[in-house]
């Protein structure tokens, strides 16, 4: 069975995430969505929520489980038995910090691969942060992130300020 780990805080998941997940599902028998632990980020969503989040809008994917982990990436890949990595890669200062720790990442697990997928044009720009930011000034985010997370930074962040 080929298993592949997809880790990110995904506070909060976008549509990018998702169409990452659901071409990483075309490729891998499961996609384990690994939320990291890392409160040291001050997310907005606790790991719960996020992992909640995440199940809410996968759950008509086929082959995709939601987990945590603290700690090493590598540890949670034996632990899972995955041998592969899946980040998306949306402009090359992405690839540079990517590299490094697929690199560190086979050197601690030597069966360890890393495998990049860039987005759909549509979701090159989008990140979590970017999404938090504009959504707190008052843009529409709807079109950048599932229902069941515009739902949830409403009810977290309120109504956005009204642009003018």
């Amino acid at each position: 069975m080929r298993i592949a780990v997809y880790p990110g805080s995904f506070d909060p998941l976008t549509n990018g995430h998702l169409d990452i997940i659901r071409r990483a599902t075309a490729l891998f028998d499961r996609v384990l969505v690994a939320v990291l632990e890392n409160e040291g980020k001050s997310p907005l969503f606790s790991v719960s929520e996020r992992m909640e989040l995440i199940l809410r809008c996968t759950e008509s994917i086929e082959g995709v489980e939601v987990h945590s982990f603290s700690g090493l990436l590598v540890d949670f890949m034996r632990r899972a038995g995955a041998s592969v990595v899946v980040r998306g890669i949306r402009a090359v200062s992405d690839y540079e910090y990517e590299l490094q720790m697929a690199l560190m990442n086979r050197e601690l697990h030597p069966g360890a691969e890393t495998i990049f997928m860039l987005p759909s044009v549509e979701y090159t720009f989008v990140s979590s942060r970017l999404v938090k930011e504009v959504f707190r000034l008052g843009a529409n985010v709807s079109h950048l992130v599932p229902t069941p997370v515009l739902e949830a930074l409403r009810a977290r962040l309120g109504e956005p300020a009204t642009r003018t």
